[in-house]
């Protein structure tokens, strides 16, 4: 089923359906109501003058059949840059055809000969099939760290305090 997947880089054409599948992996996650992400969000972020990330997308049968979004990170501790994996989304209908599998393995072929020495990414709690997945395809968890973020309006106070 996978005999016409190819792959490419989103350009400014694919930010709708760039934001239909964000939305589509958060309600998959059961957290819609935690998604903030707008149109103009992605279009500066991704696709203005300072692009913070980008998309590679899985096409198959004519249509957009999964998204990976990622962005360069350096690790002080390994001395080498990687990626780090965002969103990776296989739409419903693409899910048994190895599409999410073979979306990571091209943007692992691409990093690595850009010279990035390993991929990075959290799964949601809960996200089982989701864990299985990395697992299966030689991933490790990190049970040596927890992720910590600060966002919002704790940003905010962080930032103006101590001045």
């Amino acid at each position: 089923m996978t005999s016409g997947l190819s792959f490419r880089v989103a350009e400014f054409e694919d930010l709708d359906e760039i934001l239909l599948m964000l939305r589509l992996l958060a309600e998959s996650l059961g957290v819609i109501g935690c998604f903030k992400c707008t149109r103009d969000d992605i279009e500066i972020a991704g696709f203005g003058p300072r692009r913070e990330f980008t998309v590679m997308l899985a096409e198959l049968e004519g249509k957009i059949a999964a998204i990976c979004l990622y962005f360069p990170v350096f690790s002080t501790w390994m001395g080498k840059p990687g990626l780090y994996i965002q969103d990776l989304f296989v739409h419903k209908e693409f899910r048994c055809a190895r599409v999410g599998e073979k979306l990571l393995r091209h943007v692992a072929r691409i990093a690595g000969s850009s010279g990035y020495r390993y991929l990075r990414l959290t799964v949601n709690h809960g996200n089982l099939g989701g864990e299985r997945f990395y697992i299966r395809h030689g991933f490790e968890p990190a049970n040596d760290e927890t992720s910590y973020q600060l966002h919002g309006i704790a940003f905010d106070n962080f930032c103006d305090s101590g001045k």
